[in-house]
């Protein structure tokens, strides 16, 4: 095999391993505070932890941001499975760092909600999210949700700049590897 495709080759598992040691760290925190959050806040109670605008609240959430499609929790488990199973295949041909950091985000993220739609109550593919992060006016949230906006906003700057998952730059031949 050629001496560039071995270290291309190499590139990749590199890309690849970092993808999910993020993804596996953030899923780790996000189970870990979840359980935290069960254990020591109640159900409604509001600790606050700076003033009045963040705050620790014990939500369990059937739907998505914002309270949407809290009827078709079935759909959000389906679509989360999608996900996971879609970054593990992208992943598998990264050649760029930053991009292995963001899939690793939203895959962390995802894992983390959907374990919530298999395993909580009410049941199988319709278990309700532990959200338990109130800042603000914006709906409370947890580590996953976060994961997930943070790896989508990478994502999106990276694609808004041209760096491409494969390493390349868009207008550009050669492989960037800062990307």
């Amino acid at each position: 095999m050629p001496e560039a495709a071995e270290t291309a080759k190499l590139a990749g598992r590199r890309r690849l391993t970092t993808l999910l040691i993020i993804a596996v760290v953030l899923f780790g925190l996000d189970l870990l505070t979840k359980c935290l959050a069960v254990a020591f806040i109640d159900p409604g109670e509001s600790v606050p932890i700076i003033g009045d605008f963040a705050r620790f609240t014990l939500v369990r959430n059937p739907g998505a941001a914002f309270s949407m499609a809290t009827g078709m929790t079935w759909l959000l488990t389906l679509i989360a499975a999608a996900v996971v199973i879609g970054v593990i295949r992208i992943g598998r041909t990264l050649r760029s760092l930053w991009w292995a950091i963001g899939l690793g985000m939203v895959l962390g993220g995802a894992l983390g909600n959907l374990v919530d739609r298999l395993f909580r109550y009410p049941g199988p593919l319709q278990g309700h999210v532990v959200d338990f992060v109130a800042v603000g006016w914006w709906p409370v949230f947890n580590v996953a949700d976060s994961a997930i906006v943070c790896g989508a906003i990478l994502l999106v700057a990276l694609t808004v700049f041209g760096f491409e998952p494969d390493g390349t730059r868009s207008g550009r031949k050669h492989t960037e590897e800062t990307a």
